[in-house]
């Protein structure tokens, strides 16, 4: 029998509220996008100031639990990661794969080391406290990074690159940051560093294997369960993502590396629904990165963010100016990358969620005299993601290290593509582009490949074959599965010589 007696707890009454509120930010953070898409800024920083309005110092909700803010920042995490892997192309990072391995091990080490010695030197910080604020700021942001980049269009292995190392480097600098804490909470058990670095191989190395197996064997399982039930597969699809993570992490390894590698996988299987599975990730990301930041805004006390803007600025302008730069030339050089490349991808080095998350790591393994720690990580993203980001389209334009003819996929829900084998592109001529003035016909893509809308303002229409296309223009490509990578070819080789591109030797 249902005892009738009242018991404190979660009632309907505040389950509508918490609804009701929920509901509202959801609705206002996707409408922040816009807004912030027009003003050039990771949408991250709108989404913190909602959680900053609606915290104790704004409108008063409660949230005061770093161990809450932890566990939620992690689960947070691993859906953005799954999202990162079903959506990136294996092609478009291959080339890339070695690189941004660099930059995610050499590269934070050199970013841990010059922070920390900055820090140390400059502001006399306990020397492991001050190693531990370097690994904290460590990593980088995709979701950050592409949300103004949008619109600046980057050649195939620079955009890999910087893909696959946020996807890579959040792992290896989750296990420094906890084997720092675990070492200042308790020095006494402390290992020593090489027993950490040999700890730290072999957990990325065990759950970079858990995830390649778990993707692949999850991928041929899913083809055989596949049926016209798309949304039940896309469910199922990041369910194996997910379940990368806790396998990874059950068996003490690396499970974000675990979840991210088997996601793509996943996503490079050329599994059934695959449009279907991609939106469904994607609108995951987004609404884990929405929660993610309105929770940490929540978190944050802006009544002691301003004793740390003068170490925040200073540290992030090592981080900036120095340390970036070196982990960048370090890193890089050795595979031949050109400089006005490392140029930029040292300045497109956002810090995001992930830093802000990892500040709280500290505090729950109860490490003495480190609060103020979170203030300034928190500080720090935000003032240099106000300076980075508006500043990057124009970063790019001014190193030339834009691709005029890069093609995107057009996520559409159509099953007869995927039966016919058939992608979507999506190709804007942007300014300075050879695009402009050049007809239809003389594109000459390969057979098969054919624009089959063009947008010119408000103005849409299908193209003749002497259709001029103007600056402006998106461009609508329908091409066979096999014909994308000579398509996306002869539209950069285009974009960059003409109509004479056929004369010229592409590089």
């Amino acid at each position: 029998m249902i005892s009738s007696g009242q018991t404190p707890g979660f009632d309907l009454s505040e389950l509508s509220l918490a609804l009701l509120a929920g509901s509202l930010v959801l609705v206002v953070a996707v409408a922040a996008v816009r807004l912030a898409n027009r003003a050039g800024l990771p949408t991250l920083l709108l989404y913190l100031a909602i959680g900053l309005a609606l915290g104790q110092e704004g409108l008063g909700i409660p949230f005061d639990s770093d161990q809450a803010a932890q566990v939620l920042g992690y689960c947070a995490l691993v859906l953005i990661l799954v999202e990162g892997g079903l959506t990136t192309s294996w092609s478009s990072i291959r080339a890339s794969v070695a690189p941004a391995l660099a930059l995610s091990t050499v590269g934070v080490l050199v970013s841990v080391a010059v922070v920390a010695v900055a820090l140390h030197e400059i502001l006399h910080t306990d020397w492991q406290i001050s190693l531990l604020i370097g690994a904290i700021l460590a990593s980088t942001d995709a979701a950050a990074v592409f949300s103004v980049l949008r619109v600046v269009p980057l050649p195939r292995r620079l955009s890999g690159m910087l893909e696959a190392e946020s996807g890579f480097n959040d792992a290896p600098v989750v296990l420094l940051v906890t084997a720092l804490s675990l070492q200042l909470a308790d020095p006494a058990e402390a290992e020593p560093w090489w027993q950490i670095g040999l700890l730290a191989i072999a957990e990325l190395t065990g759950g970079a294997l858990i995830g390649l197996a778990i993707g692949w064997l999850g991928g041929k399982l899913m083809r055989q369960l596949a049926s016209g039930t798309s949304g039940l597969f896309s469910l199922g699809v990041v369910g194996i993502g997910v379940l990368a993570y806790a396998a990874a992490s059950t068996a003490h390894t690396s499970g974000f590396i675990a979840c991210y590698l088997a996601a793509l996988v996943l996503g490079n299987m050329h599994l059934p629904h695959r449009q279907s599975v991609t939106g469904f990730a994607q609108a995951l990301g987004w609404l884990s990165q929405i929660g993610l930041f309105v929770m940490l805004g929540l978190l944050a006390r802006p009544s002691g963010f301003v004793d740390e803007v003068p170490r925040a600025i200073l540290a992030g302008l090592v981080l900036l100016l120095v340390a970036r730069p070196l982990s960048v030339i370090v890193s890089l050089t050795p595979f031949g990358v050109p400089w006005r490349e490392q140029a930029f991808l040292s300045w497109a080095g956002l810090r995001g969620a992930v830093p802000v998350v990892l500040a709280t790591v500290p505090i729950t393994n109860n490490v003495p005299g480190v609060e103020w720690v979170f203030d300034l990580v928190f500080m720090l993203v935000v003032i240099f993601t106000l300076v980075q980001a508006p500043l990057m389209p124009r970063v790019a334009r001014a190193l030339r290290v834009t691709e005029p003819g890069r093609a995107a996929d057009v996520v559409v829900e159509a099953m007869p593509l995927e039966e016919l084998g058939a992608e979507m592109l999506d190709v804007a001529v942007h300014e300075g582009s050879r695009l402009a003035g050049v007809e239809v016909y003389e594109l000459r893509l390969p057979q098969g490949v054919n624009v089959s809308l063009v947008v010119r303002g408000a103005e849409t229409f299908v193209p003749d074959a002497h259709t001029r296309l103007w600056t402006g223009d998106r461009l609508l490509v329908v091409t066979p599965g096999a014909q994308r990578e000579r398509a996306e070819h002869r539209l950069r080789s285009v974009a960059r010589h003409g109509r004479l591109a056929g004369w010229h030797r592409d590089v």
